[in-house]
């Protein structure tokens, strides 16, 4: 579909920039029912949406002759979640809005925010910011929202999951009630759903995600690994793919700056981008995979939140991502605006079925293929090469004085083999990884006991994430309980109601004998029971030794500090022989399991 009719400003910065077919969450937000009225709108990250709702904006910031309206205090208010999204949507306003005398303020957290206060003393029309930086100036009466005719909250979905409720709430309260609210989310939760109805009147739906949740421009992979070959695996998929610009998603930023390191050491041009880097940092990261200096990026969920890059076309998920819509944002860094993109999830073989169950949720068909071995990299690199090399090119007179010369002395035979060596030095060299066969697995899987855990028991605790059980408590517990030293449990399964763990078996019995005396010491509340377990736990109570907060119930961060504090208190009564005894957690604090005061 063609834009419809546009004032003659927008119309032409359109044709500058080559848009001539609106996406279809840009033709739903113009249509004449959608003119004016608060919207809803469900669109994935690279849809084309911030031109959207700069388009649905022109209604009330432009005239007849499509210039800006004379006005005191701003006229519109877009919010996102993150600097380099805010930073994003104000570029692609300042051109959209260029022949409008529209004047563009930016407002993010890392900035100077004496000179943010300056730009909205001089007359913003537009205000673009994250919430927190907003919040700031609203408070010390540096922005002026008196006149605010309509608000954009751009990503809404993440920034209600980042912790800006209360943000966006004083903003939205500090707006006029009449103003017009277009509400940009890729997924719809509860808490959007509340928003919606709280801040704003008779709004219109539009869901341009369609019934499959993916991509349809990215084209997802999966391959299975031994976890001790997951940065060979990463380290192959880069070198086949020799993708323009790829990003690689890790869970923590201890984890980017090892991955980090790893890759430079080995050849690549690489950045990282984690919550500790500085502003000035992340903006010298991304000019330098947008000036092709570097190809690689290696990035945290929120570091890469708002990151444009239009020659990324590989994404590769290090660390498993902690669930569908996180994949999704993930992935949706490539694929944008019709180009075509990869993502590529790395599975540690024990893994396998988690990711699988993640897919189904996502709606998403991925196919699962082995990791690239050296052979398929080297043929790889020679189609490339051949491809290069027989491109036409320009040859001036010095160029063509050098290759005679070249010929005069060397075979065409001996010089094309040069030119392959010369290109292939270049290169980092793939990795031998361990066949992906059951053998390999059989042997990957005995090679992650520790010495010392060969032949184990399993235990069983009648507690699981659906009575917040945690490592955290859990150990110490068994310590108490068991008369043992945490060098001496082994692998810990948390599952929804239980949780199962290892014993070596030299000292099962001494364990058993022990959990069972000490279970009477357990006071008024109900004791946790712990058992033999004669088949050890079942495949669904799988998952690692730490469950994600998120399924231990409450807020992730806060209620995980205060989990800990309150260890560490347990714990130090425990080493003083004061404990009690060992009673199941309440409520959604993962504390310790003593005495609650």
């Amino acid at each position: 579909m063609t834009f419809p009719d546009l004032p003659p400003t927008l119309e032409a910065a359109l044709q500058e920039r080559g848009y001539t077919t609106a996406t279809p969450v840009q033709a739903e937000v113009l249509q004449p029912n959608a003119r004016g009225r608060d919207l809803v709108v469900s669109a994935q990250t690279g849809s084309g949406k911030t031109i959207a709702f700069g388009l649905a904006l022109a209604k009330e910031l432009l005239d007849a002759n499509g210039r800006v309206a004379p006005a005191g205090a701003p006229l519109a208010l877009a919010i996102a979640p993150t600097r380099e999204l805010a930073l994003q949507v104000s570029r692609e306003l300042a051109w959209l809005y260029g022949q409008t005398g529209a004047r563009i303020a930016t407002c993010v957290g890392g900035m100077n925010p004496s000179q943010e206060r300056q730009a909205l003393r001089s007359g913003a029309t537009i205000v673009v910011g994250t919430p927190g930086r907003l919040r700031d100036h609203l408070e010390r009466g540096a922005l002026d929202l008196s006149g605010l005719a309509a608000v954009v909250l751009d990503e809404a979905d993440e920034m209600l999951d980042m912790g800006f409720r209360e943000e966006l709430e004083e903003i939205l309260d500090a707006t006029p009630q009449a103003r017009r609210t277009l509400l940009f989310s890729a997924t719809m939760p509860r808490p959007i759903e509340a928003l919606a109805r709280r801040y704003q009147r008779d709004a219109l739906r539009i869901a341009t995600i369609g019934d499959s949740r993916g991509h349809g421009d990215i084209a997802y992979r999966a391959v299975t690994v031994s976890p001790p070959e997951i940065e060979n695996a990463v380290v192959n998929l880069l070198r086949y793919h020799e993708a323009d610009t790829a990003i690689l998603f890790c869970a923590t930023r201890e984890k980017v700056r090892h991955l980090h390191a790893t890759l430079r050491e080995r050849g690549f041009a690489v950045v990282a981008l984690s919550g500790e880097h500085s502003q000035s940092e992340r903006n010298q990261a991304l000019q330098a995979l947008r000036d092709r200096r570097a190809r690689v990026c290696v990035a945290t969920d929120v570091a890469a939140r708002g990151i444009d890059l239009p020659s990324l076309s590989l994404v590769v998920h290090v660390e498993i991502p902690r669930d569908a819509e996180t994949l999704q944002h993930r992935s949706g860094r490539t694929g944008r605006a019709g180009r075509k993109g990869t993502a590529v999830l790395i599975v540690p073989f024990s893994r396998r079925k988690r990711v699988e169950s993640m897919l189904r949720h996502a709606r998403i068909a991925a196919e699962w293929i082995d990791t690239p071995d050296r052979d398929a990299i080297k043929a790889r690199d020679r189609e490339r090469l051949l491809a290069k090399l027989l491109e036409p090119v320009d040859v001036d007179e010095g160029d063509r004085e050098l290759a005679e010369r070249l010929l005069a002395e060397r075979t065409p035979a001996e010089i094309a083999a040069m030119l392959v060596h010369s290109h292939r030095s270049h290169l980092p060299e793939p990795e031998d990884l361990i066949a992906n066969t059951p053998e390999a697995r059989r042997e990957a899987q005995k090679e992650r006991h520790r010495p010392g855990f060969e032949d184990v028991v399993w235990f069983r605790m009648d507690i699981g994430r659906r009575q917040n059980a945690d490592p955290r408590w859990i150990l110490p517990l068994l310590c108490r309980r068991g008369h043992i030293t945490r060098n001496e449990i082994g692998a810990i399964r948390i599952g929804p109601g239980e949780t199962y763990f290892q014993i070596p078996r030299n000292i099962a019995e001494k364990f058993a004998a022990a959990a069972a005396r000490t279970a009477g010491n357990d006071g008024d509340e109900e004791p946790v029971t712990i058992a033999l377990s004669q088949g050890g736990p079942p495949e669904a109570a799988g998952g690692g030794k730490r469950p994600h907060p998120r399924d231990r119930g409450g807020p992730p961060r806060a209620k995980a500090r205060q989990g800990g504090k309150k260890f560490e208190k347990g714990r130090g009564k425990a080493h003083n022989g004061a404990a009690k005894g060992d009673k199941r957690p309440k409520g959604n604090n993962p504390g310790p399991a003593g005495k609650r005061k």
